[in-house]
């Protein structure tokens, strides 16, 4: 029986796989295969039961329905919740201009640098850095677009190398706004900024030098050949709105600096959780656009973007993520997982081939569906079973799943932000990819070496 379970499993998901490919919807695929796993589990097994006993209805089959209200509550009660609220900060920060106000001050020294092409480089180093303040791969490339693309025409460096490097700078999502680190630490029981600073910043430090280093060399490369054929194209911003006062982008930042202050790393007696340090953030920057407008209803107009922002980001991330983590129970109800694992003990398979394997799994599946999001969270709930069974960390294998999710985003001609640069400089996403598939493909192979060498 367990055969044919493992079996059907693959099946499942192969199948799963060949519809997200073909574009539809994750939250709704993830979300049927993983009932349909747990259904065919609970009629071929007597003895299975998906619910502990205080979680059950006390219908076998009736807990194949109710598993979605234990992962969704569990989700809105845990990281589907700093998820949503690290959404609405965002949003707000957009409204009122926080976010492009700290683009321009960051991006005022960058027009200086004479040399064109280490000036594209720090543009990439500087998009890497507000991409974990501005967690939206989409929204950050709009802004860089309008505000830097000017200025690196102007330096003599060609829209299509810009359009290249912008579409690169969101490939390391990390951060305690990001989404998917949120999601991997509470994966692993980390606090966000604890998996930050002690996983996260030690292997992406080396690979941003060699995509840096890499990115140098292939835009210059083909900037040289001149490949690519424009297309008349008006730039959309983000948004309508104005750049607040340039102290505003201190409002992006202080979340993350109270999130390091106030955590294990610094102060053992007092923790702030995520989700504190935006509404506090939050409230701070209400009062100050009351006394900037000198208008209370101005003021708490804008101020529910931030529950605006929370609700898409449930509609997005946090139902995919629910949907993903309902089809890894599918999986380990059918006893897949622990086939896999047993199957790599018995071949002598070490966590560091394990690690391997799941990290270009993610990496394909991202690439094929333009999705990092919905790639990683379909396999990060497998992380712990995975680890523990082979008696390695949980740490170092979700590390580099969740940053191939990123970087395989940024080489996929489907993916929205490769889509939105290219369609902002007016050049097809095949001639983005091709400036952007070796530096990908270097930090891809960096990134997986340093984690197997430091976590």
């Amino acid at each position: 029986m367990s055969v044919f379970l493992a079996v059907f499993a693959l099946l499942n998901t192969l199948g799963a796989g060949y519809l997200l490919i073909k574009g539809q919807k994750p939250v709704i695929v993830l979300l049927l295969s993983g009932f349909l796993l747990i259904a065919v589990s609970t009629a071929v097994q007597p003895d299975f039961a998906i619910l502990e006993e205080d979680a059950s209805t006390g219908s076998r089959w009736l807990d194949v329905i109710g598993m979605f209200e234990d992962v969704a509550g569990s989700q809105l009660t845990g990281v589907g919740l700093i998820i949503m609220a690290a959404g609405g900060f965002s949003t707000y920060m957009n409204k009122i201009g926080a976010s492009r106000a700290l683009v321009e001050i960051l991006s005022a020294p960058i027009a200086k640098i004479k040399h064109p092409y280490m000036l594209l480089i720090f543009t990439y180093l500087l998009g890497a850095v507000l991409f974990m303040f501005i967690p939206s791969a989409a929204g950050l490339a709009i802004l860089l677009l309008v505000l830097l693309v000017p200025v690196l025409t102007a330096a003599g460096i060609t829209p299509a190398a810009s359009a290249a490097v912008i579409a690169t700078a969101s490939a390391m999502p990390m951060g305690p706004a990001s989404g998917t680190s949120v999601l991997a630490a509470g994966t692993v029981d980390l606090s966000p900024v604890v998996y930050f600073v002690q996983n996260q910043l030690i292997v992406a430090i080396p690979t941003f030098i060699a995509i840096s280093i890499t990115h140098y060399f292939v835009q210059r490369h083909y900037d040289k050949k001149g490949l690519e054929t424009y297309k008349p194209t008006e730039m959309q911003e983000a948004d309508t709105s104005e750049a607040g006062p340039r102290w505003y982008a201190l409002f992006l930042v202080i979340p993350i600096v109270l999130l390091i202050i106030f955590s294990p790393l610094v102060h053992d007696s007092i923790e702030l959780t995520t989700v504190a340090a935006f509404v506090m953030v939050w409230l701070f920057a209400m009062i100050c656009e009351m006394i900037r407008h000198r208008s209370f209803k101005i003021a708490a107009d804008a101020s529910t973007v931030f529950f605006t922002g929370m609700g898409k980001m449930f509609g997005g991330v946090v139902a995919l993520i629910i949907a993903a983590q309902i089809f890894a129970e599918g999986l380990t109800a059918t006893g897949a997982i622990d086939m896999l694992i047993d199957g790599g003990e018995k071949l002598g398979a070490e966590m560091a081939i394990m690690t391997i394997v799941f990290t270009l799994i993610v990496g394909l599946v991202t690439f094929l569906t333009g999705s990092g999001v919905g790639a990683f969270s379909a396999f990060s709930g497998l992380v712990p079973n995975i680890a523990n069974g082979l008696g390695g960390s949980a740490v170092a294998l979700i590390t580099p799943m969740e940053f191939a999710s990123g970087l395989f985003r940024s080489m996929s001609p489907i993916s929205g932000v490769v889509i939105a640069v290219a369609g902002g400089v007016g050049i097809s996403p095949m001639d983005v990819v091709r400036r952007t598939v070796l530096p990908m493909a270097v930090g891809v192979i960096v990134m997986t070496t340093f984690s197997l060498i430091l976590l």
